[in-house]
C-alpha cells in the first residue's frame, strides 16, 4: 500500500505597482520535480490580502485584458470604505483581490502540473505600490515508485 507524502515551500514574486502579473509556473514545476510527487495536489496561496493567484494564457493580449477588467471590476478613484478608515489609497486593491481569490488548486499526474496547453499560474499585485509577495505552496500526493 502505497502512503500519501506531504512537501511544503515558499516562493518569492517581485511585482510592480497592480495590477501586475508574473508567470510562476517555472517555479511551480520547479517544485512539483523537488517534492518526487508522482499523483497529487498543489495548493499554492498567495499570502496578504492585495494579492492573488490564477490561471490565464500568459501573453502579452491576455495579459493586458485581464488587466483592464480587474480595473473595470474594482477602478481606482472610487470611494472606498477601507480608505475612509486607513487613507492609504488601496480600497480597490483588496477588492480586487478578493474578487480573483488568494489560492488555486492544481492536479499533479506523472510528476507534472496538469495544465492546458496554453495555461500558465500567475500571481497578481493588486496593490498601489511595488510587493515582493510569498506564494505558499503545500503538495500532498503519492511519491513516484
Amino acid at each position: 500500500m502505497q502512503s500519501v507524502s506531504m512537501f511544503y515551500e515558499s516562493i518569492e514574486v517581485k511585482l510592480q505597482i497592480g495590477p501586475d502579473i508574473c508567470d510562476i509556473t517555472p517555479d511551480l514545476d520547479q517544485l512539483v520535480r523537488e517534492s518526487d510527487i508522482k499523483n497529487g495536489s498543489l495548493y499554492a496561496t498567495m499570502v496578504g490580502s492585495t494579492g492573488s493567484i490564477t490561471t490565464i494564457e500568459f501573453e502579452p493580449g491576455a495579459v493586458e485584458d485581464l488587466k483592464r477588467a480587474i480595473k473595470r471590476l474594482a477602478p481606482p478613484g472610487l470611494e472606498y470604505e477601507h480608505e475612509k478608515a486607513w487613507h492609504d489609497g488601496n480600497g480597490h486593491s483588496h477588492v480586487q483581490a478578493a474578487l480573483l481569490g488568494p489560492s488555486i488548486v492544481l492536479q499533479i499526474r506523472n510528476r507534472q502540473l496538469r495544465l492546458g496547453t496554453w495555461q500558465q499560474v500567475v500571481a497578481i499585485n493588486h496593490d498601489n505600490g511595488p510587493r515582493a509577495r510569498t506564494v505558499e505552496v503545500t503538495i500532498i500526493g503519492i511519491k513516484q515508485d
